[in-house]
């Protein structure tokens, strides 16, 4: 069985894929009724408000939780949890040690997500306790697998990875939301600009997907004395690096204050 303590949004998306997938024993704990009728409903899965059921029924736990609320939840689970779980938390910026003080188990791995694993493309990042067995980790690597991209690696990374993955697509839809913006300025109806917008990055996506590297696709369509050297010019120009480095030092510094619970 595989427990989520927590029904939000991530879980809900990490549900759909392992149900997708074929997978039907799952359990989720969830204070609001409302939420737990709609997971029953959608997916087939079982329900309790009980983050302790959840424990008591499950081999695999994902602490699907923010982290402001993990010590809480920690504290009331503590006592449930024995060496035969395996317990992933997804919770920004905590880090293993803080969990292992509380759980009677080495079998802790951190994961980080993003939103994307709500259309099934998700960029996942699994950090893991040195002594676990590969007959642990596939399981929870599979969990992931169902709705995107799986790496690992060592945890002194996750905070930054946070910043670039976890954070990445709020990043890229406040790029996405200024340029509809100054595209309806310029004279596009707001749904003509979005649309355009919109397939130009799934289409850029693609693109660097299929291998090519971004500065080879960038010099594809910079001709010289072109209109794409012409606005490269003015994005050089305007510190455009300085500026995604300070929003990703500062999104890896709070998810550094986060692990401060």
């Amino acid at each position: 069985m595989i427990g989520f303590i927590g029904g939000g949004n991530m879980a809900e998306a990490l549900i759909r894929g392992l149900v997708k997938e074929g997978k039907k024993n799952i359990i989720v704990s969830e204070p609001i009724d409302e939420r737990r009728r709609y997971l029953e409903n959608c997916y087939g899965v079982k329900t309790t408000p009980s983050n302790t059921d959840v424990v008591n029924l499950s081999e695999i736990i994902v602490l699907a939780v923010k982290p402001q609320n993990i010590k809480e939840v920690l504290e009331e689970i503590k006592d449930a949890v024995s060496e035969r779980h395996t317990v992933v938390s997804i919770a920004a910026g905590i880090p293993l040690e803080f969990i292992q003080k509380y759980l009677k188990t080495d079998k802790l791995i951190r994961a980080m997500p993003n939103l994307a694993a709500i259309v099934g493309e998700a960029m996942t990042v699994l950090a893991l306790c040195e002594c676990l067995e590969m007959k642990i980790i596939a399981p929870v690597r599979d969990i992931f697998m169902s709705v995107g991209k799986v790496i690992t690696l060592p945890e002194h990374y996750m905070n930054l990875v946070t910043a670039l993955s976890g954070s990445g697509p709020g990043f890229l839809c406040y790029i996405v939301e200024q340029l509809i913006d100054v595209a309806t300025e310029l004279g596009f109806a707001e749904d003509i600009a979005k649309e355009l917008i919109v397939q130009t990055f799934i289409g850029t996506a693609k693109l660097l997907d299929s291998g090519l590297p971004p500065d080879k696709i960038r010099q594809k369509v910079t001709s010289p004395g072109g209109t794409t050297e012409a606005g490269l010019k003015v994005l050089s120009d305007g510190a455009l690096r300085g500026i995604f480095f300070k929003t990703l030092q500062e999104a890896t510094k709070r998810a550094q204050q986060l692990s401060v619970v």
